[in-house]
């Protein structure tokens, strides 16, 4: 007796459809994906960098401190540095996140046979985001404010 299961199922659609797969189709849909990753990857290793060089300027100022105090002033600067590259990445991060939100839904939009029907839903998705990138960039700028004015404070 025959059993249908969900591999068999698989097997004959993929079966079923294989004349109709179009390899330049499939690469053109992954594209979009791809440069996604890329730009993700990319930077990711800018970032990378840019904290490794931080860290090394940190470890050859703390090398040359010839007293405590130089060797403190050294963990501040360096502790301020972390800090500034730290919410300098995070705003990048949300930026490239939020712009491929955007054009998702821009790709969306487009590929819907009714995107009338997506407009309102589309509007108010963007303006969600550009509020949450808004949202982060005063908490940022709101805590660096606070660490001054710590800072005046001592």
């Amino acid at each position: 007796m025959f059993k249908n299961t969900p591999f068999e199922a698989i097997a004959k659609t993929m079966q079923d459809n294989a004349g109709k797969f179009n390899p330049a189709a499939a690469q053109e849909a992954i594209k979009p994906v791809m440069d996604n990753l890329k730009a993700w990857g990319d930077m990711a290793q800018s970032q990378a960098k840019a904290a490794q060089a931080a860290v090394t300027e940190s470890v050859e100022t703390l090398k040359s401190s010839k007293a405590p105090q130089e060797a403190f002033a050294s963990m501040q600067a360096s502790a301020e540095t972390g800090m500034a590259l730290a919410a300098k990445h995070l705003k990048e991060a949300t930026a490239l996140g939020v712009a491929q939100f955007q054009a998702s839904i821009e790709a969306l939009e487009k590929s819907s046979p009714a995107p009338e029907s997506l407009a309102q839903v589309s509007k108010t998705l963007k303006a969600a985001a550009a509020t949450m990138e808004t949202a982060l960039d005063t908490a940022l700028k709101n805590s660096a404010a606070a660490v001054a004015a710590v800072k005046k404070s001592r």
